[in-house]
C-alpha cells in the first residue's frame, strides 16, 4: 500500500506542474485509483461557505460544475464543518476535508477500492486530501474558473478589489491561531483585515473605511498597502498608522478616512501591543468565559486630520486568551424591532460555540450567519471579525487539535 501511495502521489505532483485548475479532478481521480482507492471527486466551498460545489473540469469557463451539497445538514458538509473524515454508518465512500494548512477549501469524496467494502484506506484519503489542498492553492490564484465556481452571485467592483488583497481567512501554528470573516461577501467595500507573521511577531490589523462605494474600497486598500509597506520596512505600530494618515490625506485630502486597529502580538511572551484609530475596541476572552474590553486612547480616524497623539497600549496575554477585533457592522446590525446584535451577544456567541470544540473558522462562519439572520440577510454596513487565540510560547493551547494539526478522528454518521 505504501509503495502504491508513494507512486501515485509522485505521479500526481509531476503531472500537476503544467496542469491548469480544470485538470485537477482527473489528476486526483487517477492518483486515487493508483493508490488503491476507487476514485476521487473534488468539491470546493463557495465564498460565504454555504455550499460545496464539484470541480468537474467541464464547462468551468462558463461557471458550470457538477454536484452541489449544502454545508448545513449533509455528510460532506459535516466533514467540512468539523474538519473530520466522515462516512455513512454502513461504510463505503468517505468525505475528507481539504485544507491548505488550517484554511478550509473544500472536501474530497473518495470511493473504496476493489475488495474494500468498509471504505477506503484512511492513510490514502488523508494523503490525497493534503496534496489536493496544496494543488488547489497553487492553481486558484490565476484561475477564473475557480473564482466562478466559488461564487453564487456576481461580485461588485469594491469587493473584487478587497478580496484580492486579503490574506487567507485562517492560519494556525503551534503558538497562535488567526481566523477572519467578512460580509456581505459580494458587496463588501470599506472593511479589510490583515495579518502576517514575521519571526516571533504576529501582526494584526482591521480597517473600516468611510462609505460603501468604490472609493471606500480604494481607501481601505490604500490603508492596507501602506500598513504593509511601512511595517515591512520596520516601522512601529504608531508610525505605520501615521503613514496611513499621510497617504490618505495625500490622496483624498480630508474627504476620506478609515478607522482601524493595528497590533503586534509577541508569540514567545504573549505581549499584545496596539493602537486605536477611532475604531471599536477589541474584546479579550479569558478562561473561555470571561469577556472584557481593552482600552486605548483613540487617535482619531486615519485621514481625518485631527492630529491627535497616537498612543500605544499593551496587554499581557495568558495562554488560551482570545482576542476579537471587529467592525461596527457586527455589533450594530439591527433586527426588525431595531435591537442591535450588540457586543454582549457577539462575545457570548463566540464563547458558547467555541466551547463546543468547533474549529474557530466554523465558529466564525456560524457567527456571521447569525448576524445576517438578525438583520434579515441584508446588512446596512460591512461586518468583519478577526479572531486571534494565543496558545502560549510552547503551543499549549488545544486549537491545534481542532484544526487537525494534532490527533485526527474519523466519524461515522
Amino acid at each position: 500500500m505504501a509503495r502504491h501511495l508513494a507512486r501515485a502521489l509522485t505521479g500526481l505532483l509531476e503531472a500537476s506542474h503544467t496542469a491548469p485548475f480544470e485538470r485537477l479532478p482527473r489528476l486526483l481521480d487517477t492518483a486515487a485509483k493508483e493508490a488503491g482507492a476507487g476514485g476521487a471527486r473534488l468539491f470546493v466551498a463557495d465564498l460565504q461557505e454555504e455550499v460545496l460545489r464539484e470541480v468537474t473540469g467541464i464547462g468551468l469557463s462558463a461557471g458550470g460544475g457538477g454536484g452541489e451539497y449544502r454545508i448545513e445538514g449533509t455528510l460532506p458538509g459535516r466533514a467540512y464543518q468539523l474538519t473530520e473524515v466522515t462516512a455513512p454508518a454502513s461504510g463505503g465512500a468517505c468525505w475528507v476535508p481539504v485544507r491548505d494548512g488550517t484554511e478550509r477549501l473544500g472536501v474530497l469524496h473518495v470511493e473504496p477500492g476493489p475488495g474494500r467494502g468498509d471504505g477506503p484506506d484512511e492513510k490514502v484519503v488523508r494523503a490525497l486530501a493534503s496534496v489536493a489542498g496544496l494543488l488547489l492553492v497553487s492553481k486558484r490564484a490565476n484561475s477564473d474558473s475557480h473564482a466562478r465556481l466559488t461564487r453564487t452571485r456576481p461580485m461588485g467592483v469594491p469587493a473584487e478589489l478587497q478580496w484580492s488583497m486579503m490574506p487567507p481567512r485562517t492560519f494556525s501554528d503551534r503558538r497562535a491561531t488567526v481566523s477572519a470573516f467578512m460580509e456581505p461577501a459580494y458587496q463588501v467595500a470599506g472593511d479589510a483585515f490583515e495579518y502576517a507573521l514575521a519571526g516571533d511577531i504576529l501582526h494584526l490589523a482591521v480597517f473600516d473605511a468611510m462609505g460603501h462605494d468604490t472609493s471606500a474600497g480604494l481607501t481601505s486598500a490604500l490603508a492596507m498597502a501602506t500598513c504593509r509597506s511601512h511595517r515591512r520596512a520596520g516601522a512601529t505600530i504608531p508610525d505605520a498608522s501615521k503613514a496611513i494618515e499621510d497617504t490618505l490625506v495625500g490622496q483624498f485630502g480630508h474627504s476620506r478616512y478609515a478607522t482601524g486597529i493595528l497590533a503586534d502580538l509577541e508569540l514567545d511572551t504573549g505581549k499584545f501591543s496596539w493602537v486605536n484609530r477611532g475604531h471599536p475596541l477589541p474584546v479579550l476572552i479569558r478562561g473561555g468565559r470571561w469577556a472584557s474590553t481593552l482600552h486605548c486612547p483613540p487617535a482619531g480616524p486615519m485621514g481625518s486630520g485631527f492630529n491627535l497623539p497616537v498612543q500605544q497600549s499593551t496587554e499581557q496575554l495568558e495562554p488560551g486568551d482570545r482576542l476579537l477585533l471587529f467592525t461596527d457592522g457586527i455589533t450594530e446590525a439591527r433586527d426588525t424591532d431595531g435591537r442591535e446584535f450588540g457586543v454582549e451577544r457577539f462575545t457570548d456567541f463566540i464563547i458558547r460555540h467555541h466551547a463546543d470544540n468547533l474549529p474557530v473558522d466554523e465558529t466564525l462562519r456560524r457567527l456571521m450567519h447569525a448576524v445576517m439572520d438578525h438583520h434579515q440577510d441584508r446588512l446596512d454596513d460591512d461586518a468583519t471579525v478577526v479572531f486571534c487565540e494565543w496558545h502560549g510560547p510552547g503551543g499549549a493551547g488545544g486549537e491545534r487539535d481542532r484544526h487537525g494539526t494534532g490527533p485526527h478522528h474519523s466519524s461515522k454518521t
